[in-house]
């Protein structure tokens, strides 16, 4: 390991910031601050850098981990930040990436943020004592089009007080991340285009493998975790060759194992990605990619989500050779522990994914019939008529996030990986009068212990040695799973590794453990999926229940 280096002498590094103090009659506070400012200096292979302290941890904000991917570089994969010369100042945050202007209202809007190209940064808080930490890499979530990690929500300072370094990343977002188009991939040497937001996200797992040592990291033991688009990020560092040996485990907190479009062919159900970009780019009157990359990059984001453009993981043959399932299904994926899991109202806040409920009970059924056929009868046992708004909630969650986290902790179980499984399905007051008991992402405060860290409309967290403590736990089981692969908390109880039991952590008022969640939502849902890949001309994603189109045939390749 790189010992970690803390510059101990400030004269020619405080010289390149300005004009060097002279500590010869100090006092002894002035010293000790002085002492403080010099702990807060690092010198990496990426630079020398200085960062702030607060408490017992160093914090390094805004640090650049690529060139910015801007005018001709719009569109290219992420290229190294050169050294930088002399102390560059690490105590601000970056500017987000381009996001569309919020036009809407719900839970998740944050505050105007500054927004950039030039927004490819990461942030460390560490503690001041750490040598070969843990390192938690966080994926910030937004469904590819939005979040930043300078939103107060994802503060990494209780974390790392538990013992791990936090790193949080900027990475590319909508059409400036993900766009595929014809003449992109003709400037590839590969003769490919897309996929730009994960190769950042690459690009920022190397610099940690490069820097992280100096921060007092282990570069061999690190976890790469995120929640929904963030956790859909997990899978897919998990399935690209290009990530392979950069992180160690795995935290999927609300995934979505949906298919992928491909790159230069109509499959299942999906336009190709250049297909979507030249459609693209007609929508928005640019005549090609020198056109695209002339427009305002804000006016450009905002006509690319006015049309409907999805921002997606597209599979290349490089990147991305295959399907996310098919690769989990094959064992192509990295081979490292997960945890995973969901919550239990997940839909809640996020309804625009629910068909509307039909005017009867009995036309519900009907149209179940009609859809699932064969298996009509579980999915009406699981999700019944007698309380059509539940279930469609409930169907819609299942569908996308309890089946893919059930099926993230199955498949590395498999390959004889510890592996843990949490639902989560807690409440308060202020959710629950909401209607939003366990609602997308309300588990996100408790994991970062940041109760009063939450964005404007989200329902209040009261401040309350319940809810405290239940932040508590998850906060160790998260740091300890990053430490050694085992989530263990004080003063709860051990959470089992899924194994052949199907052992799960149910996480309520407290966390408590329990086997065989929801029977039968998982062999469900595990069909449903299979018949799709085996039909070829199905997407597989939000399109269930009452969304479903008709079941295909029973497959051979189905289990």
């Amino acid at each position: 390991m790189i010992p970690l280096r803390v510059l101990v002498i400030a004269g020619a590094a405080t010289c390149l910031l300005g004009t060097a103090p002279s500590y010869a009659d100090s006092t002894p506070a002035s010293r000790a601050l002085a002492a403080a400012e010099r702990s807060a200096i690092v010198d990496a292979p990426a630079g020398t850098m200085k960062g702030i302290l607060e408490g017992n941890l160093r914090v390094f904000k805004g640090i650049p981990y690529a060139q910015p991917p801007v005018g001709k570089l719009r569109w290219k994969p992420p290229r190294p930040f050169p050294r930088w010369q002399g102390v560059r100042k690490t105590i601000a945050f970056g500017p987000a990436c381009f996001q569309p202007t919020n036009t809407f209202v719900s839970v998740y809007i944050e505050q105007p943020m500054p927004m950039s190209e030039d927004c490819l940064t990461l942030n460390i808080w560490a503690p001041a004592d750490a040598h070969d930490a843990p390192v938690f890499f966080w994926i910030y979530g937004g469904a590819l089009w939005g979040g930043a990690s300078r939103q107060a929500l994802y503060d990494g300072t209780r974390l790392a007080e538990h013992g791990v370094i936090v790193v949080s990343i900027n990475y590319r977002l909508g059409v400036l991340g993900w766009l595929a188009h014809p003449q992109l991939s003709a400037e590839s040497p590969q003769g490919i285009s897309g996929n730009y937001g994960l190769l950042d996200q690459i690009a920022a797992l190397e610099w940690v493998r490069r820097n992280i040592a100096v921060f007092g990291g282990d570069p061999a033991n690190v976890t790469i975790a995120g929640e929904s688009a963030g956790a859909l990020s997990v899978m897919y560092l998990m399935v690209s060759p290009e990530a392979r040996g950069l992180f160690a485990k795995g935290i999927a907190e609300s995934a979505y194992m949906i298919s992928m479009p491909s790159l230069r062919q109509d499959k299942y159900g999906m336009p190709s990605g250049e297909g979507s970009g030249v459609r693209l780019a007609a929508a928005v009157h640019a005549s090609g990619i020198a056109a695209l990359r002339a427009m305002d990059p804000l006016k450009l984001t905002n006509a690319a989500a006015a049309v409907g453009f999805g921002p997606w993981g597209t599979v290349d043959g490089h990147v991305f050779p295959e399907q996310m399932v098919t690769a989990f299904d094959k064992g192509d994926q990295a081979h490292v522990p997960i945890l995973a899991g969901f919550n239990s109202g997940e839909i809640r806040s996020l309804r625009v994914l629910a068909p509307p409920a039909p005017a009867t009970a009995a036309r519900y059924e009907t149209v179940i019939r009609d859809r699932y056929g064969p298996l009509a009868g579980e999915f009406l046992r699981l999700y019944p008529a007698t309380n059509m708004e539940e279930s469609i909630l409930a169907a819609t969650r299942d569908g996308l996030y309890g089946w893919t986290a059930e099926r993230l902790v199955r498949r590395q179980t498999a390959l004889g990986l510890p592996s843990y499984l949490y639902l989560f399905d807690h409440g308060y007051i202020a959710a629950d009068n909401a209607h939003l008991h366990g609602f997308h992402a309300s588990e996100l405060p408790y994991v970062f212990g940041k109760l009063d860290g939450t964005p404007p409309i989200w329902p209040p967290i009261p401040a309350s040695p319940r809810e405290n403590e239940l932040s508590d736990a998850m906060l160790d089981y998260w740091t300890s799973f990053a430490r050694a692969a085992k989530p263990q908390a004080a003063n709860a109880p051990d959470w089992p590794p899924y194994g052949s039991a199907g052992a799960y952590m149910h996480f309520t008022d407290t966390p408590h453990p329990e086997t065989r969640l929801m029977p039968g939502m998982y062999r469900l849902n595990e069909e449903v999926v299979c018949r799709r890949v085996a039909a070829g001309s199905l997407p597989w994603n939000w399109n269930v229940g009452l969304a479903s189109p008709k079941l295909p045939p029973e497959s051979a390749r189905c289990p």
